[in-house]
């Protein structure tokens, strides 16, 4: 059965999970846009325009067609129809639980972009609106499915490089040059620590689980944190990330993380090209560049949801991502009081 999509908010964001649709349809995958929400008509149109810190592909050109794909102001005209069974809530973020709980009760399914919410008592509303319902809301977290991230997920969990040591994350960028006005308020994105930081923070969180002690220092644009665990494959190790968008705008995007073991090294590098993922073992001469399957985590992440809304259950990245949040939420809060105090 073709699973019906609405896109609600056609920024950056917007525009990728468009396209992430549209590879996922040229792979074979039953999916069809059907409408779009936006408050700009021209966008309504297709008219889209290319912004974003990381290359997410496509043509120029109108990304659906505006003939045949209905257009709403009002995104929650969308989340009613009938046409629709799963929803993208690609809005600014104090819009995001209150769409997508709306979506929910509606029967639809939902894909709601990060960060969920600015506070985890709005994620807990969104988990208790979807656990009355027999629908998915799955959070926009795509590093769980980028390509030499998740390899790092299954490293940890399968112990095959002993016990972790250490584990270093950054994500590293000029101030977003797109949506200025809504970038530029940090009580509508939180600044980096939730926009940006967030990915990180739930990596952290996916591989090693809640930490027990978090601290932080910086500011919300640009933070440096350390988690403490004191059980789990995190425990004894030395684990941070560093995250932050006020570098100088020539400055390249730029997230990779090093991850040492008792048994060898992994690291990527974002900016290393065709040696971006790389690991070295004790007997190693020189690293070994290890192999990354095609296609962004934007991509993989929407094919995942829709495998799990064909099984009728979500794949491990998903299943527990939206409980997560809240638990990611709750650290994030705890580095803002460490920022702020």
């Amino acid at each position: 059965m073709t699973v019906r999509v609405g896109v609600c908010g056609l920024g950056f964001m917007g525009r990728t999970h468009l396209l992430a649709y549209a590879s996922a349809r040229a792979a074979g995958f039953e999916v069809e846009v059907t409408a779009v929400a936006d408050r700009n008509a021209h966008k309504r149109r297709g008219e889209l325009e290319v912004g974003g810190n990381i290359e997410t592909g496509g043509a120029d050109g109108p990304l659906f067609d505006a003939d045949t794909v209905a257009g709403f102001e009002d995104p929650f005209e969308l989340v009613r129809r009938a046409d629709v069974d799963l929803v993208s809530i690609c809005t600014h973020t104090p819009s995001h639980v209150d769409l997508a709980i709306a979506a929910l009760e509606s029967g639809k399914h939902v894909l709601v972009e990060k960060p969920v919410a600015l506070a985890s008592a709005d994620v807990e509303r969104l988990v208790a609106a979807r656990d009355r319902t027999d629908r998915f809301a799955v959070p926009g977290m795509c590093i769980r499915h980028w390509p030499g991230w998740r390899e790092l997920k299954e490293r940890i969990a399968s112990g095959e490089l002993g016990a972790l040591r250490s584990l270093a994350v950054r994500r590293l960028s000029p101030a977003p040059g797109w949506g200025a006005r809504h970038y530029g308020d940090a009580s509508s994105t939180g600044g980096a620590l939730f926009d940006l930081h967030v990915h990180d923070a739930d990596f952290v969180h996916w591989c090693l689980g809640a930490p027990a002690r978090v601290r932080a220092a910086g500011t919300r644009d640009h933070v440096f944190a350390t988690y403490a665990f004191d059980a789990g494959p995190g425990a004894g190790a030395a684990v941070s990330a560093e995250g932050g968008w006020d570098l100088p705008g020539a400055f390249p995007f730029h997230m990779g993380y090093l991850a040492v073991f008792e048994g060898g090294t992994l690291g990527f590098d974002s900016a290393a090209g065709e040696r971006a993922f790389c690991e070295v073992r004790p007997d190693d001469d020189a690293p070994r560049v290890l192999p990354l399957e095609s296609g962004t985590g934007y991509e993989h992440e929407v094919r995942a949801l829709l495998r799990g809304i064909a099984a009728g259950e979500l794949e491990p990245s998903q299943r527990t991502a939206l409980d997560d949040a809240v638990a990611v939420t709750r650290t994030l809060e705890a580095e803002a009081r460490c920022l702020d105090g």
